[in-house]
């Protein structure tokens, strides 16, 4: 793997070491709680001969190099070497080669600390040369022993009813183009935040993915950093296998997510008036349905999740961290829950004027309950929907494999007013549906029916006399065997279809139409405007009501291959492949209080499919797969186009031609081309700072951004998916670093006079005034003094904790702010303007001068005595 091939800065620690010294110390213990192998680590520092015990004891070798700062350790049993430090796997050989180096560059001091908050503007100006592309990077090489032992059938110990733990990372761990990520660009697997999930699941990956793997491993870090961030999965009961995937993929994409800028209008809502009198089937062939989850499946957790607590030198702030304010537990929190249709609308308000772009569609008053969307809305931040603005964007490998579009409209049957809807979803919650469900979206793909464009029974047209055969022959056995006996037959399309099936807005489901001013009938649509590149589909299993929860066990049968989306697709969509393949089944046995999940996946170098439960693994036939009982599966789309590409770009390398000029390209994509069916224009802007140059703050990793290729490599690439821009040389940006350098000073200056001003405002006994000050704006100050946000906040924001009252301005009761002093307030509001000022006045206590005097003569007295 190319990760491997990183360079290591911490190998020029390591001491003299024979395998015989390692052989003879795998018969030993740890030298702390004495248990014996298999599964010691030695430490390789020099003159350093601990050996301690590993994830499945008590970790003390991870103990002993965060107290001793040796990073390297050494797996006794597979001799696998790991560097806690860079947190990814090295090989000792690289501690005795050289890098290979081009004229004119000198390597640049490793800066070993990765946190924003310690960084520092590097004094040199070169850079290190990045490696050269192989083959490897370009596709992904099945070598021979693969075929006999294939990597990534390791199994996952069970540490307490964690099956549905287990079986999740399992699933996502066969999903390559973001197992191939962490592998092939794990030193981007960087973050600052707090419980650095990330790096866990990196290193997690590397064990399972290891050519010398394990029969199982202990994911004991990974865990217990998900546990401290949400409550939920504290204890040791059994919990839903899909809210922890959710819960593990937002967690990964916060932690990984760059900034994008650009100019555009409020992403959430975009509305138009459409006059359909020329055809008002028209919205028919653009959208389909998509109701409005006014009710989750699952009780979201309501009390948010706890912070992992940091650990700080400096003087304490103002308010401590806590398990309400945690920057991480919120974005959490607001992106877990299912984007409501009517909230986007109304949060995205605009103009409702007949000439206006903008209008909003009231469904609050809706009761059914189809559809749920889990959306990554937090992402971004809300923006003005009245005027362009440039707003934060976000993007991380996540959003990159696992976000789709869908678009909905809801049209007003009178004046044919028509309101568009984007939204952003990662996975899409299916409803199994009944029988009188099933008859409903059948009898529109009878093919004596017409199949009205638009509707969900284009699923069903026929797709061939084969096909049509076939669906006779199944619909003649069904009517033959007792409903009883057999049961409805549910497909994932039946399921596809009522997810997507128009919804007549009538009686107590009218709407309020803006343009009317009254409730009037309606009909609403949605379709798919892009699908992902792996699809994560979950079905509805469980229903909800009141105390009790309940389980719907009907088998709903899925296809392995060939899965075809085009019926859910929006016309004007640009996509082009929707095909997708079976990659893995998260199944669940047991009722809705209790029960064992396990997985299916398919190994992507063997192509053979297995059973994971647990620490088991065991090889199974396609017909097992087949008859398991889903509860969530992960498709991928499917492209023999981009297969052969890769081929072919592959095999120019072995006929190379020398080049003058060699051209550098960013891992990510080149990931992306490895693994994606559709990877898109070349991207280098991840490694490039809108000058042109390298960010100094990706100055002492940028071996980890970027790799070389030769000339007739990016002359293929370039011409096949555009994009770039081209780089032929790799420079510090000199304009980048003084901004760095200013905004550095800018940010130690602020926060040092803020502890000066806070620590003598602590120190006073009975202030006379507070001045309030909203905690949302001071958490977005806070990040930015501590690096954690490069941007500086807008102007102090007070709106919300203020509230006017006989024409002063007073704090809001239950208001989220908080006191400082008005020499803070002064010094804060100097630099950021905005306001309102929000004073607090404590009550002067006035005590009279007889009493006191009585006091006086009293104590008097009683030190007499």
């Amino acid at each position: 793997m190319s990760a491997f091939r990183n360079h290591c800065p911490h190998l020029d620690s390591v001491g003299e070491i024979t395998k015989e010294d390692l052989i003879q110390k795998s018969h030993g213990s740890c030298q702390d709680c004495k248990v014996r192998g298999p599964n010691l680590w030695a430490c390789l520092e020099n003159r350093c001969s601990y050996v301690g015990c590993g994830e499945s004891q008590v970790d003390h070798s991870t103990i002993h190099s965060q107290e001793t700062k040796h990073y390297l350790t050494v797996n006794l049993t597979t001799l696998r070497v790991w560097c806690y430090a860079c947190s990814k796997e090295v090989f000792l050989d690289r501690k005795l080669g050289t890098q290979p180096s081009l004229p004119h560059v000198k390597p640049l001091h490793q800066t070993q600390e990765n946190s924003v908050q310690d960084f520092k503007i590097p004094s040199n100006t070169t850079l290190k040369t990045p490696l050269v592309a192989v083959f490897d990077d370009l596709d992904i090489e099945v070598e021979e022993e693969d075929e006999l032992k294939a990597r990534g059938l390791t199994g996952l110990k069970n540490i307490g009813n964690t099956c549905y733990m287990n079986a999740a990372l399992q699933a996502l761990s066969n999903c390559p183009p973001l197992t191939q990520f962490f592998l092939d660009c794990g030193g981007l697997a960087r973050t600052d935040k707090k419980p650095a999930i990330c790096k866990s699941y990196l290193k997690l990956m590397t064990e399972l993915w290891h050519k010398s793997r394990p029969g199982s491993v202990v994911p004991t870090n990974l865990f217990q950093g998900i546990k401290t961030v949400n409550p939920t999965f504290r204890g040791y009961s059994q919990q839903d296998a899909q809210e922890f995937l959710r819960c593990l993929m937002d967690l990964l994409h916060e932690e990984l997510k760059e900034q994008v800028m650009e100019v555009e209008e409020d992403p959430q809502t975009i509305t138009t008036e459409e006059t359909m009198e020329e055809d008002k089937s028209q919205s028919d062939v653009d959208f389909q349905s998509c109701d409005s989850c006014s009710n989750s499946d699952k009780t979201e957790n309501e009390n948010g999740s706890r912070s992992f607590s940091e650990d700080n030198n400096e003087t304490t702030m103002l308010i401590q961290d806590d398990e309400n304010n945690s920057e991480i537990s919120k974005d959490w929190q607001k992106e877990k829950m299912c984007n409501k249709i009517s909230k986007i609308n109304s949060e995205g308000e605009l103009d409702k004027d007949r000439d206006s772009l903008s209008e909003t569609v009231d469904l609050n008053n809706q009761e059914t309950v189809k559809v749920q969307i889990h959306s990554r809305t937090s992402a971004q931040s809300a923006s003005s929907p009245k005027r362009k603005k440039q707003h934060k964007k976000y993007r991380s490998v996540i959003s990159d494999i696992f976000d789709g579009t869908i678009i909905s409209s809801v049209q007003c049957l009178t004046c044919d007013r028509v309101s568009v809807t984007l939204e952003t979803f990662q996975d899409l919650s299916l409803p199994i549906p009944g029988k009188e469900d099933l008859a409903k979206l059948h009898s529109s793909s009878h093919p004596t029916s017409i199949v009205k464009a638009g509707s969900c029974g284009e699923a069903y047209a026929p797709q061939g006399w084969i096909a049509f055969f076939m669906e006779y022959v199944k619909r003649f056995v069904v009517s033959c065997v007792p409903s009883w006996f057999w049961g409805p037959i549910v497909t994932l399309q039946d399921c596809l279809a009522a997810f997507f099936a128009r919804d007549e807005l009538k009686g107590d489901n009218m709407y309020s139409c803006e343009k009317c001013k009254k409730l009037r009938n309606g009909v609403k649509f949605c379709k798919v405007q892009k699908f992902p590149e792996i699809l994560c589909i979950h079905l509805k299993r469980f229903r909800h009501e009141l105390m009790f929860s309940t389980k719907i066990s009907t088998h709903v049968s899925f296809p392995l291959e060939g899965l075809d989306l085009q019926p859910f697709l929006a016309k004007d969509s640009p996509a082009q492949i929707v095909t997708y393949d079976l990659l893995s089944v998260i199944c669940h046995h047991g009722t809705a209080s209790s029960g064992h999940y396990i997985a299916y996946c398919r190994n992507n170098l063997n192509n053979l499919w297995y059973e994971f439960d647990d620490q088991s693994v065991t090889e199974v036939s396609e017909s097992t797969v087949q008859n398991a009982e889903a509860y969530v599966l992960f498709y991928r789309k499917s492209s023999e186009e981009a297969q052969k590409e890769r081929r072919r770009i592959s095999n120019l390398l072995n006929i190379m031609e020398p080049s003058l000029l060699q051209f550098y390209i960013s891992r990510q994509w080149l990931n992306k081309f490895k693994t994606f069916a559709e990877p898109g224009p070349i991207s280098n802007n991840d490694f490039l700072c809108i000058h042109g140059g390298v960010p100094p703050r990706k100055a002492s990793y940028i071996e980890d951004l970027v790799l070389m290729l030769p000339q007739n490599i990016w002359d293929n690439l370039y011409s096949r998916y555009g994009g770039g821009p081209a780089v032929n040389h790799l420079y510090i940006c000199h304009t980048c670093q003084i901004e760095a350098e200013k905004i550095e000073k800018r940010r130690k200056t602020e926060l040092e006079i803020f502890i000066r001003l806070n620590r003598a405002f602590q120190e006073e006994d009975s202030p006379t005034t507070f001045y309030c000050i909203s905690m949302q704006w001071f958490r977005e100050w806070e990040s930015f003094v501590k690096g954690k946000d490069g941007d500086p906040p807008g102007p102090i924001d007070n709106t919300k904790i203020a509230v006017t009252k006989c024409g002063s301005v007073m704090l809001r009761q239950g208001a989220d702010s908080g006191q400082i002093s008005e020499e803070t307030w002064s010094f804060l509001q100097s630099i950021y303007g905005g306001g309102p000022e929000v004073i607090l006045r404590p009550p002067v206590v006035h005590i009279d001068p007889d009493v006191l005097q009585t006091e006086e003569k009293i104590e008097v007295e009683t030190r007499s005595l």
